[in-house]
C-alpha cells in the first residue's frame, strides 16, 4: 500500500472527534469582504499603506538571509532596526524573532530554571504556554486578571523559589480586554519577581504613538521583557524581546527558536522598520479609536458581549455549532467575523470573535451590530 494513503489509528480517530465535536480546523482560501476578524487593526496590511512607506526605503536584491544569525544571516541593518525598536520601547536592548510563537517559545523556554516558579495567567497564548511547558520551571496559573490569587501564590510560594516570573498579556487575544498591569508592576518590586508582557494586541492600539499599554501606562521600566509581535497592527511580520542587554545576550546563547533557525530576510526587516515609521507619522489609529468607541456605546447594554477598549471585542454564543452557524449567517452577507470553539476557548465560553479596524465604517459596524441583534 502507498504509504500517502495510510495513517496511524491515532491521526484518524482523533480527526473524527474533532469532527463530532463540530471543532475541525479547516483552511480557506478566500473570505467575505467586510472585515471584522482579520489582526490588521491599523490596515497598514491590507489597506496598502505599509507597502508604500516601504518603498521609500533603500532596499537590495537579496530575497533571503542564506543562514541563522550565528552563521551567516545577521547584517548591520539587524543592529540597526534593534536598535531603534529599543529607542521607541525606552528599553536598552531588544533582539528580532522570525514571529511572536518564537519569541514567546525561546524567552520562556530558556530563561526560567530548574529552581523558579512561573505564574501565568490561565488565559495567556498558546505560544507562551508551550514555552512555560518546555522550560524546566515549576509553574501555576492564577484566574485570570485576579491579582488578589495571584499575590496569595507569591506569598504561598516565594520562600521555595529563587526566582519568579509573572507572565502576562497587555491586552487578551480571545476576550480583548487588559490586563491590570499597574498592581502587576507594584507586585514586581521585589527583584526577585520579574513581569513578563506579551503587547502583541497592544502595539498599535495604545499609547499616543501605538507603542502599547506599558508605555501608555509608563510601566516599561517595571518589566523585565516585553513582547513586541508585528504581524497584527503592524501588518508585517517577526517580533522583537525587549529587555536589558544582558537579557539580549542570554537569548543569543541559549533561546533555541533564535540558535537554531534562519534569520528574517532583509524584507522583512525593511517593512518592521516602515511600519514603526507610520506609526509615528499617520494619525490613521485615531480612527481606529473612534471605531471602538462607536462600538462600545452601540453594544453598552448587551451583557453577551465582553467588556473592551482594545481592538478586539467578543459576543459569547455558546456551542460549537451555535456560534459556527451564526458565522455562517454573517458570512452569507459578506461579514467576515470567525467563530472561536472550543477548546481553543472553554466550552460553553464559545464566542464570536470581532476585530475593529481603522477602515471599518460606521455603516458596516451598524450592518453587523443589526444582524448580531436579530
Amino acid at each position: 500500500m502507498n504509504g500517502f494513503n495510510k495513517s496511524p489509528l491515532t491521526i484518524t480517530v482523533l480527526l473524527q472527534q474533532r469532527l463530532d465535536k463540530e471543532n475541525l480546523r479547516v483552511l480557506k482560501s478566500s473570505q467575505p469582504k467586510i472585515d471584522f476578524s482579520s489582526n490588521d487593526y491599523l490596515g497598514f496590511s491590507s489597506q496598502g499603506l505599509l507597502f508604500e512607506e516601504f518603498c521609500h526605503l533603500n532596499s537590495t536584491t537579496k530575497t533571503g538571509s542564506t543562514g541563522s544569525r550565528l552563521i551567516s544571516g545577521n547584517s548591520s541593518l539587524f543592529q540597526e532596526i534593534e536598535e531603534n525598536i529599543a529607542h521607541h520601547h525606552q528599553a536598552p536592548a531588544a533582539l528580532i524573532f522570525n514571529s511572536g510563537y518564537d519569541a514567546n517559545l525561546g524567552l520562556l523556554s530558556s530563561v526560567p530554571q530548574k529552581n523558579d516558579l512561573i505564574l501565568s495567567d490561565e488565559l495567556i497564548h498558546a505560544s507562551l504556554i508551550d514555552g512555560i511547558r518546555l522550560s524546566f520551571a515549576s509553574n501555576y496559573k492564577f484566574k485570570h486578571n485576579d491579582v488578589s490569587a495571584l499575590t496569595e501564590l507569591i506569598n504561598r510560594h516565594k520562600n521555595s523559589f529563587n526566582e519568579i516570573y509573572i507572565v502576562v498579556e497587555s491586552v487578551y487575544s480571545m476576550d480583548g480586554d487588559c490586563a491590570p498591569l499597574l498592581e502587576l508592576a507594584a507586585l514586581c518590586q521585589n527583584p526577585h519577581i520579574h513581569l513578563i508582557v506579551d503587547e502583541a494586541h497592544a502595539i498599535g492600539v495604545f499609547e499616543k504613538n501605538g507603542l502599547g499599554l506599558c508605555q501608555e501606562l509608563n510601566i516599561q521600566n517595571s518589566c523585565f521583557a516585553r513582547i513586541y509581535t508585528y504581524g497584527k497592527a503592524m501588518g508585517c511580520h517577526g517580533a522583537a524581546v525587549v529587555g536589558s542587554e544582558e537579557l539580549k545576550q542570554y537569548l543569543i546563547n541559549f533561546a533555541r527558536s533564535f540558535v537554531y533557525t534562519t534569520a528574517l530576510p532583509e524584507h522583512s526587516l525593511l517593512t518592521i522598520k516602515a511600519a514603526y515609521q507610520l506609526l509615528l507619522k499617520t494619525n490613521v489609529m485615531d480612527a481606529l479609536h473612534d471605531n471602538i468607541l462607536y462600538f462600545n456605546q452601540r453594544v453598552e447594554k448587551n451583557s453577551a458581549f465582553i467588556k473592551s477598549t482594545s481592538a478586539i471585542h467578543c459576543k459569547l454564543i455558546k456551542g460549537n455549532q451555535q456560534v459556527q452557524n451564526v458565522e455562517q449567517q454573517l458570512r452569507s452577507k459578506d461579514l467576515f467575523v470567525k467563530a472561536i470553539k472550543s477548546p481553543t476557548v472553554k466550552a460553553s465560553q464559545e464566542r464570536l470573535r470581532i476585530c475593529l479596524h481603522a477602515f471599518n465604517s460606521k455603516q458596516e459596524i451598524d450592518l453587523l451590530l443589526s444582524d448580531l441583534n436579530n
